[in-house]
């Protein structure tokens, strides 16, 4: 007897039941809405220049985000030991929970936690890497046609994660004149009923800037106001030149339940380790009946990261000595202000010191270089006459700049700026005429 579920056609089963229409004429297989709408700007932007360096000058790039490309900065021979030990004791070569070891996640927990804001390791939730801890958050707190407040530059992982979900966008400004704080104005003119959170970046890519204390107390009264809860990206913690402080942002407030995102990544030169993490800074149970148990559910989606870093994270955050971080920062910190104090003196660019991370931009007077009407078209030319590649800050939503990272060898900074002081002089034109004469 025929099942009332299926039938055959033409002597083959149909497996949709009675309706042939469903045959597709050809084999077209469509990708998901999901791939449909994910799309990372950065990629948009540079995969569509072309990159020909002049053949005579050796490629410097300032580009990549990537504190190993050059080979100048090394992670600590402490945490290598660690990650070797851990993998002859074959212990650590099966899955771990999905939320990462206990053993890491109160690790972490011991080394973040402070009498503001107390952690332990049920608060710690291992992602791959801090964007993989970025997208748990995101996916946790806005459903589809919500919104999320993020800054305006910034990282453009952001809208890649967001805009994946169906979660809209929303950009606001920081403050170039004012070393990059979050104009608070324009911000809570974004605030809608949609709105679901608040992505707060310090100290920031690709500005380089550190919030104060002031500031961040600032940001805390807004989100409080407006009872937002905040996702704190704060991969570049504690990455701040002398003379400059970072303050964790859940160290600062009573009221504000924050998800703080890090990672392993920068600080300890170590990006293709892919650990981050997680911190859930809850505030009167504002993440206790679902969020805590939506990020332990959406963690179960990859089964978490690399196991034989986590086993080892207890002895990375133990046995890192206080002068590797030292160093690398002295190292940056030198570079910023060379690159800084070379810059400043090329008519056309305006530098903005940063105060930590890895990271600086620059403004350009785009008006005063007629052969290009964009910071694309002034970084493309850059790479095919000088061979130095800056990353055009329109990656970041923010045009007329672009961003130069600060991890490279200091003998190649200085040949840098001599190169763009070269191609800047070639191109700048003091005065235009209205009618485009000189």
């Amino acid at each position: 007897m025929a099942s009332s579920s299926s039938s055959y056609v033409n002597g083959n089963r149909n497996c949709h039941g009675d309706n042939p229409q469903v045959k597709r004429a050809k084999w077209v297989v469509p990708s998901s809405r999901m791939a449909k709408n994910t799309h990372n700007p950065i990629r948009q932007i540079v995969d569509n220049m072309k990159i020909e360096p002049n053949p005579e000058k050796k490629m410097i790039a300032l580009s990549i985000g990537d504190p190993t490309v050059f080979g100048n900065l090394e992670p600590p021979r402490e945490i290598e030991e660690a990650v070797i030990d851990c993998i002859h004791t074959r212990k650590y070569n099966g899955y771990a929970p999905s939320i990462g070891y206990e053993s890491a996640r109160a690790a972490i927990a011991k080394y973040y936690t402070c009498p503001e804001a107390p952690l332990e390791a049920k608060d710690v939730i291992f992602g791959s890497g801090c964007s993989g801890a970025l997208d748990l958050c995101i996916s946790v707190l806005a459903n589809p046609g919500q919104n999320i407040l993020v800054p305006r530059p910034g990282f453009s992982l952001y809208k890649t994660l967001a805009e994946s979900i169906g979660v809209e966008i929303r950009h606001y400004n920081l403050l170039p004149e004012r070393g990059w704080e979050i104009d608070l104005d324009h911000l809570q003119s974004l605030v809608n009923e949609d709105t679901a959170a608040i992505v707060v970046n310090n100290p920031s890519n690709p500005c380089g800037s550190v919030f104060t204390k002031e500031h961040i107390q600032d940001i805390l009264q807004v989100a409080e106001r407006l009872r937002m809860p905040i996702v704190a990206d704060e991969i570049y913690a504690d990455m701040v030149f002398s003379g400059h402080s970072f303050h964790f942002m859940a160290s600062l407030t009573t009221e504000v339940p924050i998800l703080s995102c890090g990672g392993i990544a920068k600080r300890y030169i170590v990006p293709g380790w892919r650990l981050g993490w997680v911190l859930i800074n809850d505030r009167h149970g504002a993440f206790e009946a679902e969020v805590r148990t939506g990020l332990q559910r959406l963690s179960q989606r990859i089964l978490g990261p690399n196991t034989l870093i986590q086993a080892a994270m207890p002895r990375i955050l133990e046995d890192t000595p206080q002068s590797f971080y030292e160093e690398i920062m002295a190292h940056v910190q030198r570079n910023a202000e060379l690159f800084f104090n070379g810059v400043s003196k090329i008519p056309g660019l305006t530098p903005i010191m940063p105060c930590g991370a890895m990271y600086m931009m620059v403004g350009i007077d785009i008006d005063k270089f007629p052969a290009f009407t964009s910071d694309v078209e002034f970084t493309q030319r850059l790479v095919s006459e000088q061979s130095v590649f800056c990353l055009p800050a329109s990656c970041f939503q923010y045009p007329d700049f672009f961003r130069v990272v600060l991890t490279l060898p200091e003998e190649m900074v200085s040949e840098a700026c001599e190169r763009i002081q070269e191609f800047c002089a070639q191109h700048y034109m003091e005065e235009i005429a209205a009618n485009g004469a000189l």
